[in-house]
């Protein structure tokens, strides 16, 4: 079935940093609500894919166009905002996990409500006091779910997510990939997420697996 014009288009993208191949070529097109598990061995370049994607690098080959148009010539920012991508371990910014999650409400000239933070929280069993803690106390999984938070602040139209889960225990990790499924449904955002785990893999709609250079000095921590 014709599915129209593709939300984001990869089109044969590959990086090389002098003769290393980190990225071999590879094409991806995502469309409204796809849910795409990226999977593969360190190496593989799974990292370095999610970037590129998100504009935070540039392909050395190919093209990507979003909604048709070259991502090159569109404004950085704003491509940004609507192709979100999420760190395994965030960069947190201020003094507050509040300082964190109003960010993308002050881009925006806008003084996000309270309540609205505070239920943001809960919904990855975070207390509403959370809101007021200095961001460097956080541990890992905390700055993981903050971070992502931060991200779905506005609903962007495409969410890649590096391992956010990694830092997590199973209660907590199934809390956010239910967040996560949720919001792409009631939102139909296209979400591309890496994962090494069997069961996420065996229960994704769509899978992608990556693999390495065989040569050793063209491997890349991904």
């Amino acid at each position: 079935m014709d599915r129209g014009l593709p939300l984001l288009d990869a089109q044969a993208i590959a990086f090389s940093a002098g003769d290393r191949q980190l990225l071999q070529p590879i094409s991806l097109q995502l469309y409204p609500g796809d849910n795409v598990l990226l999977t593969g061995p360190s190496g593989s370049g799974k990292s370095t894919l999610l970037k590129i994607l998100a504009s935070l690098m540039s392909p050395t080959a190919g093209q990507i166009f979003f909604n048709g148009s070259d991502i090159t010539t569109l404004e950085a920012e704003t491509y940004r905002q609507q192709v979100s991508y999420c760190f395994q371990t965030p960069q947190l910014f201020g003094q507050t996990v509040y300082d964190n999650l109003a960010l993308p409400w002050q881009i925006r000239h806008q003084k996000p409500p309270r309540d609205t933070l505070v239920s943001a929280l809960e919904s990855v069993n975070l207390a509403a006091a959370m809101l007021d803690k200095p961001a460097e106390q956080l541990s890992g999984g905390e700055k993981q779910r903050v971070g992502l938070l931060r991200n779905l602040q506005f609903m962007p139209q495409v969410l890649l997510l590096d391992e956010v889960t990694s830092a997590l225990d199973e209660e907590n990790r199934q809390t956010v990939l239910s967040l996560i499924r949720r919001v792409s449904a009631e939102n139909q955002i296209a979400v591309v997420r890496i994962s090494h785990d069997i069961q996420d893999i065996e229960q994704a709609e769509q899978v992608l697996r990556l693999t390495p250079q065989k040569k050793e000095k063209a491997r890349e921590s991904a």
